[in-house]
C-alpha cells in the first residue's frame, strides 16, 4: 500500500475525522495483548519491531542481527509474517517466489533459515525442530504470542512518526511511548538528509543505538553515471537520495506502492525510459526479489546494510542472550 499524504500532516482534517476510528484500533491492540498468554520458547527470541505502518529499517535490522548471532557460532532462524504472500505457513523458504512467500521473507533467507508463519508459536516450533538456537523475528513488536528475551524499536529518524497519531487517523500501529515500556532498546535508524527525530527525542527509557543505512560496495560502479531510479518500498526517497548522495546522477525517479508486483509493461516502460536517457535501470534489492529473472538482467540492484555508530552497540543490546535466558 502507499500511505496517505495526511499521515504526515499533524493538522489534517480527514486524520481529525479519523480519530475515532484510531481509538478503537489502539483499544482492541491493548486488549489483544492483555487477553493473550505468550508462550515462552525452549531457544531465546529476539524481537525487531517498529511501531509506524510500513517500513523503518526492520529488515535490514534483522539481518544485522542474524549476521551478528552466526559469527558468534549461534544457530539463528528468522521468522516473518511473510507479507505480500499467500503461504499462511509455517513454511521454510526454499525455492519459493515473492507471490509464495513474500520478498522480505527472500532477503532473510539469504542470511540465515527464514521460516513464514502467521502463527509466530507454531513457526518457533518448526525452527526450533529444524536445529535453531536462537530466533528472530522481523516485525513482531505487537505480537504477544512469544515471550521475547530481547525487543529492538526500529525509528526511521528520517520520517519519525507521521503526524504521531494511531491508525487510521495516521501511520502508528501503538504511540511509541507505550512501545518503549517492552522494547529492551531503540535502533535509531539515521538519515543523513535530515532527521525529524533524534536521540534526543526517544528518552522513554531503554537504550537508544544509533544506525545507518549504508550502500554495499556495489555504489562504486553506479557513482558519477546517469540513473533511473525505481522503488517500491515503505520510503522511496531514501533509496533516491542514497543514490545522489554516493555521487549519482539521478535523471528518473519513479515511485511504487511498498511490496509493489510489478508488471510487464511497467519494467519495459522504465527500461525504455532509461535507454531513452541513456542511462542505467536501478532499483533496491527489495524491489529486485519482485521481479522476473529476465527483467532483473536488464538493470543494476543497489544493496544496502545496517552498520551501528558503536561498534559494541549488538553486543550490550544482545547481552541477555548470550547470558541467560529472560525471567519474564
Amino acid at each position: 500500500m502507499r500511505a496517505p499524504e495526511f499521515w504526515g500532516n499533524p493538522r489534517s482534517r480527514i486524520a481529525d475525522l479519523l480519530s475515532p476510528l484510531a481509538g478503537l484500533y489502539s483499544l482492541a491492540g491493548r486488549l489483544h495483548r492483555g487477553f493473550v498468554r505468550p508462550v515462552r520458547s525452549p531457544v531465546p527470541v529476539i524481537c525487531v519491531g517498529n511501531v509506524v505502518a510500513g517500513g523503518a529499517g526492520k529488515t535490514p535490522t534483522a539481518i544485522a542481527v542474524a549476521r551478528f548471532l552466526k559469527q558468534r557460532g549461534r544457530q539463528p532462524h528468522l521468522i516473518t509474517r511473510g507479507y505480500g504472500g499467500n503461504l499462511p505457513g509455517p513454511v521454510r523458504v526454499a525455492s519459493h517466489g515473492a507471490a509464495a512467500v513474500g520478498d522480505e521473507a527472500l532477503l532473510l533467507a539469504e542470511v540465515a533459515p527464514t521460516w513464514v508463519a502467521r502463527d509466530r508459536v507454531a513457526g518457533a516450533n518448526a525452527a526450533v525442530a529444524a536445529g535453531a538456537d536462537v530466533l528472530v523475528l522481523d516485525d513482531g513488536l505487537q505480537n504477544p504470542a512469544l515471550v521475547k528475551d530481547v525487543s529492538l524499536l526500529v525509528v526511521d529518524g528520517g520520517y519519525g512518526f507521521g503526524n504521531g497519531r494511531r491508525i487510521p487517523a495516521g501511520p502508528l500501529r501503538e504511540l511509541p511511548v507505550e512501545a518503549g515500556k517492552r522494547a529492551s532498546a531503540v535502533v535509531l535508524v539515521a538519515d543523513d538528509g535530515g532527521d525529524v527525530v533524534r536521540p534526543d527525542d526517544l528518552l522513554w527509557g531503554p537504550p537508544v543505538y544509533v544506525a545507518r543505512l549504508a550502500p554495499t560496495s556495489s555504489i562504486a560502479t553506479l557513482a558519477d553515471q546517469a540513473l533511473v531510479a525505481f522503488a517500491g518500498i515503505g520510503r522511496p526517497q531514501k533509496f533516491f537520495n542514497t543514490l545522489v548522495a554516493a555521487g549519482c546522477r539521478v535523471v528518473g525517479a519513479y515511485t511504487f506502492p511498498d511490496h509493489h508486483v510489478y508488471r510487464d509493461d511497467e519494467i519495459m516502460k522504465l527500461v525504455e525510459i532509461a535507454v531513452s536517457r541513456q542511462a542505467k535501470l536501478v532499483t533496491t534489492t527489495k524491489d529486485a526479489v519482485r521481479l522476473p529473472t529476465d527483467a532483473r538482467r536488464m538493470l543494476e540492484v543497489l544493496a544496502v546494510e545496517l552498520t551501528f555508530e558503536h561498534s559494541d552497540a549488538l553486543a550490550e543490546i544482545l547481552a541477555p542472550i548470550f547470558v541467560g535466558p529472560a525471567t519474564s
